[in-house]
């Protein structure tokens, strides 16, 4: 009878084992062809001053930090060659989100393609803007997690659902953001009257967050778990 019953037992954790596996996220890697869909990586580009130089950024075991424009990237020699390069010679802003972070809590997009330097391992949690429901819902399951080794130079396309990375073993992320001058900064004009207008939380940003992230403000239109790495 004991002997059944350890059975028993061992039988319901195994299924649980197995039930947690086949709800994992499955990684991917930024290299593989399913990125296409969301961007493309540049492995001719050097940017190791940029990678070097954040290395002595701001990057908090216990929360995310994001500053739009760092003047002190911007002045890199490197920062010419990304905005006549990666911006076609407009204005662009060289920022970072740092942090520590294994939620994906909401989903932004600009009106423009991101480009984005790893400065240390990170994971991308990725969706697409026509996935996105007529009400603005957005079901998390479609969510994909792709691997950014550190160095690798990235392009999100302006349809690529993202927010802030996610780390790998736990340790704090350093990632670098470039985008037209002016994203993600505080709003100066009242909201207009088109429905995608409650969206926009910050300058040429839109983002629909979950409940259970509780960012203030923010449009709740994401269904379904918060998926955690």
């Amino acid at each position: 009878m004991v002997e059944k019953s350890k059975k028993q037992s061992y039988n319901i954790l195994q299924i649980k084992m197995e039930k947690e596996e086949a709800e994992a996220v499955k990684i991917q890697s930024v290299n593989d062809d399913s990125f296409k869909a969301y961007g493309r990586v540049f492995p001719e580009f050097d940017a190791a001053s940029l990678v070097e130089a954040m290395q002595e950024m701001e990057a908090p075991a216990d929360a995310v930090v994001y500053y739009p424009s760092i003047e002190k990237l911007e002045n890199l020699p490197v920062a010419k060659d990304v905005k006549n390069s990666f911006f076609g010679e407009l204005d662009m802003q060289i920022g970072y989100c740092n942090g520590t972070n294994n939620k994906l809590n909401a989903v932004e997009y600009h009106r423009c393609s991101e480009i984005g330097v790893a400065s240390s391992d990170l994971i991308l949690l990725l969706g697409k803007q026509q996935d996105v429901g007529e009400d603005f819902s957005y079901d998390s399951s479609l969510i994909e997690a792709f691997l950014v080794p550190k160095g690798t130079v990235y392009e999100m396309y302006a349809t690529t659902l993202h927010y802030a990375p996610c780390s790998v073993d736990g340790k704090p992320f350093r990632n670098v953001v470039i985008l037209p001058k002016g994203t993600n900064v505080e709003l100066t004009e009242e909201r207009g009257t088109q429905p995608e207008d409650k969206l926009l939380t910050a300058k040429n940003k839109w983002l629909i967050a979950h409940e259970e992230a509780g960012i203030e403000g923010a449009f709740i239109g994401i269904k379904g778990e918060n998926i955690t790495i």
